[in-house]
């Protein structure tokens, strides 16, 4: 008989395998009741604190730009300080877009901010990524601001220090145009988030997702079995980028103006602390760390009393709170304050456990 017509031979074992890790990947999809309760508590917020949606839309486009950083370094492992790159080039895509496009309508603007973004992604993530460690912060922080500099200098583009005010823009869907309260803006910002939500859900637990753990687990064996681990991680950092357009891109179209602020270091470095107080790889520690940050950051900075003799001013303060808490995250909550919380769910289902 020729070698060609030698019969296949099914292993049982590989069989059985194979079924395994289908019922593994259709588990990680299936939904769970707790899911809904960030999305219930952000629909009740609109309604029990209606005079602050305008704060409340900042919140919602910040978990989106937090969860845009979780996915590249939380599920594969790649750390930069320069994400607010992508999201200055959203914000100032959607803004230049309207300025000097006359392009007023924004769910499309959404779109070709991200496009944008996208683009700055791959390219910069193709020369990049093939670095790790301290060379790849380096790089990613001065690529934030050689940007910054760049927008500086292209003054009567971008307004300079001094920004793009006063931007206009058609009601959403053609009916709905933002309010004083900013209720429009919340709803949209929601709505946005919602979705992008489900589709970084869905990557994360696809079999490239898997592929993405592998890699921020073992580099070395991901590469010996044949995985095209450069390719996978321009990939993933061209989603995120992304998606940290679409979030400078609401930051613009709810606010109406954008500067150069967008690219500041503070804006890299605040949302992975956002990402630390909330934990990485955990897709809803965006939620819990960016609303943690934003609302200690608006409640603090309003603070004003007297301690031990000392005058303590919200405003300039607040960041001593932030640190605090973030000091007493890294030493008692390693996985983050949603570590902490399933942590806490375990044991108390442990010591329930008929």
């Amino acid at each position: 008989m020729a070698a060609t017509d030698t019969p296949v031979t099914v292993v049982p074992a590989a069989t059985d395998a194979r079924t395994r890790a289908v019922a593994f990947m259709a588990r990680r999809h299936r939904f769970r009741i707790w899911e809904a309760v960030p999305w219930l508590l952000a629909v009740a917020a609109y309604f029990l604190f209606p005079d602050r949606m305008q704060f409340g839309s900042q919140v919602l486009l910040m978990v989106l730009f937090a969860l845009s950083l979780d996915l590249i370094l939380g599920f594969a492992g790649i750390v930069s300080l320069g994400h607010a790159a992508f999201f200055g080039l959203g914000a100032y895509t959607a803004a230049l877009l309207t300025l000097r496009g006359g392009w007023e309508e924004q769910i499309s603007g959404l779109a070709v901010s991200a496009a944008v973004a996208a683009i700055a992604g791959a390219g910069s993530g193709w020369l990049l990524l093939r670095y790790r460690g301290l060379t790849l912060l380096v790089l990613t922080l001065s690529t934030t601001i050689m940007l910054q500099e760049l927008g500086n200098t292209l003054k009567d583009l971008t307004g300079g220090y001094d920004g793009l005010p006063g931007l206009t823009y058609k009601p959403l869907l053609g009916r709905f145009d933002y309010d004083l309260y900013g209720h429009v803006a919340y709803l949209y910002a929601l709505a946005v988030l919602f979705v992008l939500f489900m589709l970084v859900r869905m990557i994360v637990h696809s079999p490239f997702g898997q592929t993405l753990a592998g890699i921020r687990e073992n580099v070395a064996r991901m590469h010996a079995i044949g995985s095209p681990v450069h390719r996978r991680l321009v990939v993933v950092y061209t989603i995120a980028a992304a998606l940290a357009g679409v979030a400078g891109a609401l930051f613009t179209q709810t606010n109406q103006y954008v500067t150069l602020g967008v690219f500041d270091f503070d804006n890299s470095a605040g949302v992975m602390v956002m990402l630390i107080l909330g934990g990485t790889g955990r897709l809803y520690g965006a939620f819990i760390g960016a609303v943690i940050y934003m609302v200690l950051q608006d409640y603090v900075s309003k603070l004003k009393f007297t301690f031990w003799g000392l005058d303590v001013d919200g405003p300039q303060y607040w960041q001593f709170a932030v640190g605090l808490l973030l000091v007493l995250t890294v030493l008692f909550a390693r996985r983050g304050l949603l570590g902490l919380l399933e942590d806490a769910g375990k044991l108390f289902a442990r010591e329930h456990r008929p």
